[in-house]
């Protein structure tokens, strides 16, 4: 026997030792560790019970961490006042320095998932976050605040980061429909509920509260991560089971590059948001559009008191509710998709030879593209006519369910277009919504005083025109075309 059939063997053979299907973990001639077909480390053979449990447990996170954002947005004058700040645009930041950092925390912490896995980069995240969230109560001036805050947006960006890679690990594509609804009412439906509680927490105590009830809510989630938590990212699974197998340095994982070292891989995996945005034209298409409508919903959030005390005059904490309409609007938006959304994709599926595409995620995009300028324009034009209240409620709660599907829509393509590389398409689209996010805050207060909510909203229509249309019908027509000639992309 040569001794190189005498190594294969003794390495079957060790493989047989321990429990594990040789054939099923190892192709024979090239050493190669995967999945089995039934291999229950696959995320993919889990229980439903254990799935949704680990879902659960960062939907929670990343509502927390946007609800956390908004909180302090009724309170923004009351802050203003007793850390002594300047101006308006101060206290502004305030709420749009935490937005920043939560949406460009992921270039950073997402290539630490890709080395250490994803559940490490929630903890640390969550942890990170609950350390300077519960110090932004104590802060004694502004400049403390605002860099305990910017601090604390970062933490907060752990639960963005694992989120649409655990999904893409866990559930088979035409499962995640409804995954996708819920997980992402999180991030949109937080804001609302955070600005409603902050309200009434500023008409009735002292607005720390904000910073201490986020944080003692943080800490339970923390404690129930580390109970419930398991690693889905499969090259980190696999090179763990590689370590615990003997002979291991005759295997290697299909994801490993024995050239790269540890530097390189998170020098590339964190410069690769950056390039897919650069040169990705599908990821520019829903980046551009997807930015847009997340900048529109915090410049909502942060103009809301103007409109509800000074036009309409009414109390902080009842006016405080209004952002209900937003949170309506998210959780209608995210139920008609989560309800349509993989109805639609398995028709087309079987209409395709039973293969699906990327491009079933697009349907529900052409009429929302379509209802969230109309949303606007409903907003806008009503509010300047104080009507009454119900009327710009609906509005912007129209505006909001369209996003939603929007945002659904874009988040479903994205996992199933770059399925190995989710994690930074979806990174490359924070990187702008970060800067939106930040920014239309920052200049909203100014449009509306000189343009008023009339003619501001109707400006903002025609960009969300300008910008929406083409994107379902560029993604439906030519995606597929697009996709073939990414080195990034599934083909």
């Amino acid at each position: 026997m040569s001794q190189n059939n005498t190594k294969l063997y003794e390495l079957n053979h060790n493989f047989s030792s321990t429990g594990i299907d040789e054939k099923a973990d190892i192709n024979q001639k090239s050493s190669i560790i995967t999945f089995s077909e039934n291999d229950n480390e696959n995320p993919l053979n889990w229980s439903s019970a254990r799935k949704w449990s680990i879902t659960l447990v960062v939907s929670l996170s990343v509502f927390l961490m946007p609800l956390s954002s908004s909180i302090v947005a009724p309170e923004l004058s009351t802050i203003s006042n007793e850390l002594q700040m300047g101006s308006s645009l101060e206290a502004v930041l305030v709420l749009s320095t935490f937005v920043l950092t939560y949406c460009l925390g992921p270039l950073l912490l997402g290539p630490l998932s890709e080395i250490f896995g994803r559940v490490a980069v929630l903890h640390f995240g969550n942890s990170f976050y609950l350390l300077f969230n519960l110090v932004c109560g104590f802060a004694r001036n502004k400049a403390q605040l605002l860099a305990f805050r910017l601090l604390a947006g970062f933490g907060g960006a752990g639960g963005l980061v694992v989120g649409a890679g655990i999904i893409s690990d866990c559930f088979a594509k035409e499962e995640r429909g409804w995954v996708i609804a819920i997980y992402n009412l999180g991030p949109v439906f937080g804001p609302s509920v955070g600005a409603v509680v902050g309200g009434f927490i500023t008409q009735y105590t002292t607005w720390r509260w904000a910073f201490w009830a986020t944080s003692i809510f943080d800490g339970a989630l923390i404690v129930l991560g580390l109970i419930v938590m398991k690693e889905t990212y499969p090259p980190i699974i696999l090179a763990r089971r590689k370590k615990r197998l003997p002979n291991n340095h005759l295997l290697k994982t299909p994801y490993e590059n024995p050239d790269q070292t540890l530097s390189q891989l998170y020098r590339n995996s964190l410069l690769r948001p950056f390039n897919l945005l650069q040169i990705q034209p599908i990821v520019q298409l829903l980046a551009l559009f997807y930015a847009y409508l997340y900048g529109l919903m915090y410049l909502v959030l942060s103009t809301f008191p103007t409109l509800w005390q000074e036009k309409y005059h009414q109390p902080i904490g009842p006016a405080s509710l209004h952002y209900l309409a937003l949170g309506i609007g998210y959780f209608f938006g995210s139920q008609v998709c989560g309800f349509l959304a993989d109805p639609i994709y398995k028709t087309l599926k079987s209409k395709n030879n039973n293969i699906g595409k990327p491009e079933y995620r697009v349907v529900l995009m052409f009429p929302a593209s379509i209802l969230a300028p109309v949303g606007l324009l409903w907003y806008g034009w009503a509010a300047q006519a104080v009507v009454h209240w119900i009327v710009p409620d609906l509005g912007i709660a129209l505006f909001a369910a369209a996003a939603m599907v929007l945002f659904q829509c874009t988040t479903a393509y994205l996992y199933e277009a770059f399925t190995l590389y989710a994690a930074s398409a979806t990174g490359a689209v924070y990187i702008l919504r970060g800067l939106t996010g930040f920014g239309f805050p920052l200049f909203g207060p100014a449009m509306y005083q000189r343009l008023d909510f009339s003619w501001g909203n109707t400006l903002l229509a025609l960009v969300a025109v300008v910008l929406g249309f083409p994107v379902p019908v560029v993604l439906w027509r030519y995606g597929e075309w697009l996709r073939a000639r990414s080195s990034f992309a599934a083909g």
